[in-house]
């Protein structure tokens, strides 16, 4: 009997640690043939090249080069790609993962092709439909499958929304899968606890001039408390070539050996290693990012999202996570809770245990057991 072909797909570099397990897990299976796409949504080395490498994926077997654009181009572009992709292939399955536009339009571009999809934590909403994550979410879970859910929430959402309960499947949180396998990696340092860490990049926070200008105010009243290093996106940092100078913003391109406060290090995007071991010693993470909200969950670290809602709440319910919006006086009285020691105490959602990959493929055995 020929293997089951399962073909996954990577286009930003959320989607890196999300589907790096997965594959490892398909490697060991020979039931499976395991085909890998890189859609090319982030290409550069610094979005894309490095994570391949220290997440130990295997050369993507197609890379499609969409590019940047804007949403409705990317999306066309991948979709147009991905087709021919699978015309080739022919696959028995395809895996997508998050919520970005490579993960809609592929899994557009298979159910268009009759090809099962089977989708990467689904289910969690935010209900902001101007969010273009959110729209993906969506419209991906309502095509897909086998939909792999990272926490409660999700399940309830999908049950919600009608989808069939044999079709969900609570396997826990890939990504953490990623950073367990990592975490013994990492160097130690000795600035633990002395600095804060920001990352911030969503379009709601970062395109338009009064929002960025209101991060900015944020992160430089944070810098009075404790140096603040800010890892930037490169559409942020696009944006911040258009704001007014600011003293507090010096512009680096590697953490210093001794931060001092009142500074906003600007650091440009980092590997997955290097951001990993700044979030794990940081005092606490500003952040807009979904992924980091649940990176610091898992590591009790404290977070602090600057948004207004989260789709995911588990990291607030049980987690180290606060939704604080662009609000500085709360960011502020936050910060000052968090460095004197007495934060929320926090436990780990269940599944995230580093073996939600196992379970996966589980779910796929069941699924393409030989008759």
């Amino acid at each position: 009997m020929r293997p089951v072909t399962v073909l996954s797909v990577v286009g930003a570099r959320p989607n890196f640690m999300k589907m790096a397990p997965v594959l490892r897990q398909l490697a060991r299976a020979p039931q499976f043939s395991s085909v890998l796409v890189h859609t090319g949504q982030h290409y550069d080395e610094s979005m894309s090249g490095v994570f391949l490498r220290e997440l130990a994926m295997p050369e993507p077997d197609f890379r499609l080069e969409v590019g940047s654009g804007t949403h409705a181009a990317q999306t066309a572009a991948v979709l147009q790609r991905f087709e021919l992709v699978c015309l080739d292939v022919k696959p028995d399955l395809v895996v997508v993962a998050g919520d970005v536009n490579s993960t809609l339009a592929c899994a557009l571009a298979a159910v268009k092709l009759e090809i099962p999809v089977a989708h990467l934590e689904a289910g969690l909403r935010s209900f902001d439909r101007r969010m273009p994550e959110e729209i993906n979410r969506i419209l991906t879970d309502s095509i897909a499958q086998l939909l792999f859910t990272t926490e409660a929430s999700g399940i309830a959402n999908l049950r919600r929304e009608g989808v069939a309960a044999e079709q969900v499947h609570f396997v826990g949180n890939t990504m953490i899968d990623s950073l367990v396998l990592c975490r013994d990696a990492l160097e130690p340092m000795d600035a633990v606890g002395s600095y804060l860490l920001a990352t911030v990049h969503r379009p709601a926070n970062v395109d338009t001039a009064d929002h960025l200008a209101q991060v900015l105010d944020i992160l430089e009243a944070a810098s009075a408390l404790a140096p603040v290093y800010f890892v930037t996106h490169p559409r942020t940092r696009a944006r911040l070539a258009h704001q007014a100078a600011r003293p507090r913003l010096v512009q680096i391109d590697a953490p210093p050996a001794q931060p001092e406060p009142g500074v906003v290090y600007l650091l440009p995007p980092l590997p997955y290693l290097e951001f990993f071991r700044l979030m794990s010693y940081s005092a606490a993470v500003l952040t807009d990012s979904g992924g980091v909200q649940e990176e610091t969950t898992f590591l009790g670290v404290p977070c602090l999202t600057l948004r207004e809602n989260t789709e995911r709440p588990s990291t607030v319910t049980l987690g180290t996570n606060e939704l604080v919006g662009l609000d500085r006086e709360r960011v502020q009285a936050c910060l000052e809770t968090i460095l004197c020691g007495r934060w929320k105490a926090a436990a780990v959602p269940p599944l995230w245990d580093g073996h939600a990959a196992e379970r996966v493929l589980d779910v796929l055995r069941a699924r393409f057991r030989p008759d």
